[in-house]
């Protein structure tokens, strides 16, 4: 049986997720540092033998992307992906890091007095 997307309900059963990850649902440390918006970059590419779902992220994470972004791409569960992206940052793989910060806007009072400074002009 098949849903909009093309894809066969198979693929995201519970037990081809379970098998995806072992049967596990953290990784230890790296699931802690993982939230949606954690930018994960590649630092090698896959190697033979390596499992599916873990080859195809080192192949897309060639340029820094989100972990909602690598769920979305994988359509995968971003639990279960968060899973394997921490097996990957423990195997030296990937690199997480926290994405930049919005930049802080300055003060009214300055945009106003700049404004102003303009307007005088």
């Amino acid at each position: 049986m098949s849903h909009p997307g093309g894809r066969d309900w198979q693929e995201s059963s519970p037990e081809r997720l379970y098998v995806i990850t072992g049967g596990r649902s953290g990784s230890g440390t790296a699931d802690r540092e993982l939230d949606l918006v954690t930018l994960i970059v590649a630092r090698s590419g896959p190697r033979p033998g390596m499992q599916p779902e873990q080859a195809a992220i080192l192949h897309i994470c060639q340029a820094p992307l989100s972990v909602a972004e690598i769920s979305a791409h994988l359509s995968l569960p971003v639990s279960i992906v968060t899973v394997l992206l921490g097996d990957l940052i423990d195997d030296g793989r990937l690199i997480a890091r926290a994405p930049v910060p919005p930049a802080q806007l300055p003060d009214r009072a300055l945009i106003e007095a700049v404004i102003d400074g303009l307007q005088k002009l």
